[in-house]
């Protein structure tokens, strides 16, 4: 039992130490040097200041902005910490309650609105952080928010087509706006900046 307690414990401090402190650290430095911003949590900053990250949802529920895509989780809506869909299934009787309820809101809203509501709009991502919405959603909100702001809904669009990104490679996903991202450009225009 000598004999194997040595070379045991030597493999368990050599394993732990390549493992545990070189395998990350080198990994980590990749990460930093190759990819800085992504290393660094893919932040926005505004003024100076971190603002959000453009991979996390924030809550914006003001007529002035744009609406993300709804959060799934609890007790805090973008809480990147509880990450997690609803679970709900397409048939279960509760999603459908809910997304009755918040189509209904959209349309208190934004009574004007007649495009039909995308679903982006009244569904939950998968992760419950989407941080992005579709054009078609991002469009269906022109009217709420250029009133909201004085602006027309042209300059709005415009907005938006500005900050709306295509397809990952031009062929991956769909096109996508990023709702934090759009919402500063909006807060820029009004301050004469974009």
């Amino acid at each position: 039992m000598k004999t194997l307690l040595r070379p045991m414990l030597s493999l368990f401090v050599v394993l732990s130490v390549i493992t545990g402190l070189v395998y990350p650290l080198v990994v980590t430095g990749i990460g930093r040097a190759a990819f800085s911003r992504e290393a660094a949590g893919s932040l926005i900053y505004k003024d100076g200041k971190a603002v959000g990250s453009s991979l996390i949802g924030q809550n914006f529920d003001e007529p002035k902005y744009f609406w993300g895509r709804l959060s799934a989780t609890s007790p805090n809506p973008n809480n990147a910490t509880a990450s997690g869909g609803s679970n709900f299934g397409a048939l279960n009787p509760a999603l459908t309650d809910a997304v009755k309820a918040r189509i209904a809101a959209l349309r208190d809203a934004d009574p004007s609105a007649q495009l039909p509501v995308p679903a982006d709009l009244v569904t939950a991502s998968g992760s419950g952080l989407d941080p992005e919405i579709s054009p078609a959603a991002a469009d269906y909100q022109v009217a709420r928010v250029a009133k909201a702001r004085g602006l027309t809904p042209d300059v709005v669009r415009d907005l938006i087509a500005r900050n709306t990104q295509g397809r990952q490679w031009g062929i991956f996903g769909e096109p996508r706006v990023n709702v934090l991202k759009l919402n500063l450009a909006l807060d820029g225009l009004a301050r004469g900046a974009v």
